[in-house]
């Protein structure tokens, strides 16, 4: 009984944890005395998808929730408020693990508000940029309007709003660089007469104070142990006694000879010897402690050469710091090999005459090389699948789709468009696709299902450039890369002695995780290729 009168006598604190108790596989904590917890001490834990939530007692506290974005909880009313899902969009794309962070009203005077924060768009984004905002301040804003384009690692994405409102304050101008994924970026309110509130509004400014003071704390007894740092005791000549001109230094005849050998003036050397002789040793010291000093003045000499060149520094985009992390990745955990072999395309290069023909007489688009590549390698791939693999600590996953990626070189850096089944698909179907993700990549509008979901990669520097041969780096996940050189005319013997012919042939490379594809296995793709490119025709098969 009285466990039951002191839960009725605190039941008015559970009157609002009703639309908390609804969600699902929701864990509560409840405390029925004030005393018993401070005002920094967590109220309430709510655990939901992997998430953590936490509800803090303090007025106008904001805790984390769920990542990227947090919640204003006032203790005045103890209102958990609902969480309001944002929405990303890039032309139909929608990201829906976007939160806002809700503000309620508090002794501050601010009115309600929602911090809208930087989302994260994939599981390896960390920060983005502003592109531009397509509304701006004071702007009525309603559900499915696009606030502000997002520039991530791979594409630039619009931001829709999913709550009619206004846009207060745009916290992070158009151009705003490495903004970490749930850094505060604007704020909206419900009123039009609210806007003006949040002119000098600065967000979670108590928590970042409490923050910097918390993380400032630890900083001074290291200062004490600077200032005073450890005695170590002094050399024995460091200190030489200064002598007259009539006073005699005695010193040892083997030490005066090793004195005269290194220029060393007697007199600076204060003696450790029987009555103050110097011996050896004093001098072999002094000597050692005039080497240590000689390369730390040289030191200083070359450092202080003032840099006569001339330079400017590119801050790095997005897209370069990704491709940098991600590159810098493979070479330092996949075991790469390669493989080269040239193959013949005189025959390939008269297929595509003979479509190209087709295709321009039904008013279709032309065939390059780069496509009947493309579709060479898939087939390879359906007849060695274990190219199609890649590498986990527990298995080796085995790809049932053949998808291809395209490297495509950019003013913005490097993209690879995926073409999807292309073992499946045309060479006319495979060209238009290919054209098509290359012109989204040049204009910065790749959306992520155009680039994920890879199986191979295809890398073309021959054709655009000109380049005979040369390696690439493995696109991890992937287990394989073929690097795509030019064709060249070569002299090739005859029948007979005396008789030679000219070929075109074009050397390919792939580079290969020999922890997913052996020696054996990437030869096998490689003959595979080479048979689809030498012989065109079985493509059409």
């Amino acid at each position: 009984m009285a466990y039951a009168s002191h839960i009725i006598n605190h039941s008015k604190k559970l009157r609002n944890v009703s639309n908390v108790l609804q969600l699902e596989r929701a864990v509560l904590v409840r405390w029925f005395s004030n005393e018993a917890v401070s005002k920094r001490d967590d109220l309430l834990k709510i655990h939901r998808h992997g998430c953590e939530r936490n509800f803090s007692s303090t007025t106008n506290n904001t805790v984390p929730s769920l990542g990227a974005f947090k919640k204003n909880v006032s203790s005045t009313t103890r209102t958990s408020g609902n969480l309001v899902y944002g929405s990303l969009s890039n032309k139909g794309f929608v990201c829906s693990q976007i939160l806002s962070r809700r503000g309620f009203s508090s002794d501050s005077g601010l009115p309600p508000h929602q911090e809208i924060g930087m989302p994260s768009l994939s599981p390896t984004m960390i920060e983005g940029n502003i592109a531009r905002w397509l509304k701006k301040e004071g702007d009525k804003i309603a559900p499915g309007e696009v606030l502000c384009e997002v520039e991530t690692d791979k594409a630039t994405v619009e931001m829709e709003c999913m709550e009619e409102g206004y846009l207060a304050r745009i916290l992070k101008e158009d151009g705003a660089k490495e903004i970490k994924v749930g850094e505060v970026i604007a704020i909206t309110v419900e009123d039009e007469d609210d806007i003006g509130k949040f002119k000098d509004y600065s967000p979670s400014a108590s928590d970042a104070g409490a923050g910097a003071d918390e993380e400032s704390s630890p900083p001074p007894p290291k200062q004490e142990a600077a200032e005073k740092p450890v005695s170590s005791p002094e050399p024995r000549i460091s200190k030489p006694s200064p002598t007259s001109s009539g006073d005699r230094i005695f010193a040892s005849p083997l030490a005066r000879k090793l004195a005269e050998d290194n220029n060393v003036p007697l007199s600076s050397i204060k003696g450790t010897g029987p009555d103050g002789h110097i011996v050896k040793a004093d001098i072999e010291e002094y000597l050692a402690s005039r080497g240590k000093e000689a390369p730390a003045k040289t030191s200083k000499t070359k450092d202080a050469a003032p840099a006569s060149l001339d330079y400017v520094d590119i801050p790095h985009s997005q897209i370069r710091k990704v491709t940098a992390s991600r590159l810098l990745f493979s070479k330092q955990t996949i075991p790469h090999y390669y493989l080269s072999v040239d193959s013949c395309v005189d025959k390939l290069m008269d297929l595509r005459s003979q479509l190209n023909s087709i295709q321009e007489a039904a008013g279709g688009k032309r065939i390059s090389v780069n496509d009947l590549v493309i579709k060479a390698a898939a087939l390879a791939l359906r007849k060695v699948p274990q190219c199609n693999s890649s590498w986990t600590d527990d298995y080796i996953r085995q790809y049932n789709n053949v998808n291809i990626n395209v490297a495509v070189q950019t003013d913005n850096g490097l993209y690879v468009p995926v073409i999807r089944d292309a073992d499946k698909k045309g060479l006319s179907a495979i060209g238009e696709e290919v054209k098509k993700l290359a012109q989204k990549a040049k204009d910065n509008s790749l959306k992520p299902e155009d680039y994920e979901g890879g199986t191979f990669t295809v890398s073309n520097l021959g054709g655009p450039f000109g380049i005979k041969q040369f390696s690439a780096i493995v696109n991890p996940p992937q287990s394989g890369i073929l690097a795509v050189g030019s064709a060249e005319k070569r002299v090739v013997p005859g029948s007979g002695s005396d008789q030679y012919k000219f070929a075109s042939f074009m050397t390919v490379t792939l580079s290969c995780d020999h922890r997913v594809i052996d020696g054996a296995v990437g030869a096998e793709w490689l003959k595979a290729f080479k048979g689809y490119i030498e012989n065109p025709e079985s493509m059409l098969l």
